[in-house]
């Protein structure tokens, strides 16, 4: 079963990119908001990154080909 929630590390390495881009990402708009502001940092609801990578990435491995 997936974890409900995932920080920028889990999701760097789910989309496959580095932590740095995944940061970039972050401030796109259509980037959804994080479901909580921890004292450890920023956690995402699972289901809300999945839905984003649907929506808006194409598939395979160039990290600079998703849709914005």
């Amino acid at each position: 079963m997936r974890e409900p929630l995932m920080g920028p590390y889990e999701i760097a390495q789910r989309l496959g990119v580095s932590r740095q881009r995944f940061q970039q990402l972050t401030r796109y708009p259509s980037f959804p908001e994080p479901y909580a502001v921890l004292r450890g940092g920023k956690v995402w609801r699972t289901e809300d990154i999945e839905q984003w990578i649907r929506d808006h990435r194409q598939p395979g491995p160039a990290d600079g080909d998703e849709q914005h």
